[in-house]
């Protein structure tokens, strides 16, 4: 399998052997082994406490906007409480439930199959392009749409365009908004309002069912935020109206960038379809950590991120409770080091300021690129 780097450098990763390889993934999967076997109780008991924490931020947070015609202060404390609720509902608690990581407790509301969060893009339809076909089929130009999100070109191996030269200011609505970008991306993937309709699709769903999906859970979400709330809060209806706008614009910000900082910092590498073909484990899981970057940072940023602060170890081992990963990624990065694979971790600043550099280096044609045609 060949790995092709797309740096600024443009930089090659030197074929990895097969049998290496093959050792490669029987370490890490003695790693996963070894994590399963404590997972239990306290795992249990881990998520739940995080339940009622992010319930309790959000409660207090909308009653705080209220008292807010007190003083201003409490209206501020408010915001950031709800915000903080949003993120944890959004990253530590949704986004890994959502990936099954705790369907073993056979607990009726804290599972894959049930659990809907706190935002506008429908659950189910995340699970099919993000669990599948991102975590799948991760950076292969053409098959992961998440790689750029259909919006920017951050590799050389998609070819360039005019509205290229501005994608840093689309990147920025696309922080701004980033819940309606995941609510919105399977719709746009399907073609369903605007482009060439698909000739052929692996939706299991019909079209307008996934129509229905995207308007009534958008829906769902406006009208809490944006009306509920507001209207039972009546004579302080603008500042709740602007404290919940304001935590949903937070909330955005951290998730896209956290998100961004795991998928596209400089030094990540692209693929061909046609060189993931047929690939063996350990090929599957040096893809999977070329493809990804960590951030260093302490116990309660990596809760905040939703362990995606540890997005190699996530690239790995989607279904494992995330609070283990920063544990396991001190073996995973010993063994990376072993095997002679590069193990990209940073601090936040030093890898955010490298996903930037990306998104304006590849805002300008290559003079010297191949673009790779999608799959």
């Amino acid at each position: 399998m060949n790995m092709q780097a797309n740096t600024a450098t443009q930089t090659r990763q030197p074929d990895a052997d097969p049998s290496t390889l093959d050792q490669f993934a029987n370490e890490l999967n003695k790693v996963r082994e070894r994590t399963m076997k404590k997972v239990g109780k306290a795992d249990a008991k881990y998520i739940r406490t995080l339940i009622r924490i992010q319930r309790l931020s959000d409660i207090s947070g909308r009653i705080l906007m209220v008292l807010g015609f007190i003083h201003p202060a409490y209206w501020v404390v408010g915001v950031i409480a709800l915000a903080t609720a949003k993120i944890l509902d959004n990253m530590e608690i949704g986004h890994n439930v959502l990936h099954g990581q705790y369907d073993w407790m056979n607990d009726p509301n804290i599972n894959s199959r049930k659990f809907e969060w706190d935002n506008a893009g429908d659950s189910a339809s995340w699970k099919r392009y993000h669990n599948h076909e991102h975590h799948t089929y991760t950076n292969i130009i053409g098959k992961d749409r998440d790689f750029g999100y259909g919006l920017l070109r951050l590799s050389s191996d998609t070819r360039w365009k005019p509205k290229n030269l501005w994608q840093f200011f689309t990147y920025i609505a696309l922080c701004l908004n980033f819940q309606w970008g995941i609510a919105y991306h399977e719709v746009a993937g399907e073609r369903i309002f605007m482009g060439k309709r698909k000739k052929t699709s692996n939706l299991p769903i019909t079209r307008e069912q996934l129509k229905y999906a995207f308007f009534n859970k958008a829906a769902r979400q406006l009208f809490k935020d944006y009306v509920f709330f507001p209207l039972i809060c009546f004579p302080v209806f603008f500042q709740v109206l602007a404290g919940n706008f304001l935590a949903n614009m937070i909330r955005d910000i951290w998730t896209n960038t956290i998100i961004f900082c795991g998928h596209f910092t400089e030094n990540i590498h692209t693929f061909k379809a046609s060189e993931c073909e047929n690939e063996s484990q350990g090929q599957w899981y040096h893809r999977q950590i070329l493809g990804s970057s960590n951030l260093e940072g302490g116990r309660l940023f990596h809760i905040m991120t939703g362990h995606l602060s540890c997005q190699m170890e996530h690239h790995l081992f989607p279904d494992v409770p995330a609070r283990h990963y920063p544990e396991m990624a001190k073996e995973v990065r010993a063994i990376c080091g072993k095997y002679n694979i590069p193990y990209n971790s940073a601090g936040f600043f030093k890898q955010y300021f490298s996903v930037v550099k990306r998104i304006l280096r590849y805002s300008f044609p290559d003079k010297q690129s191949t673009p790779v045609q999608p799959a």
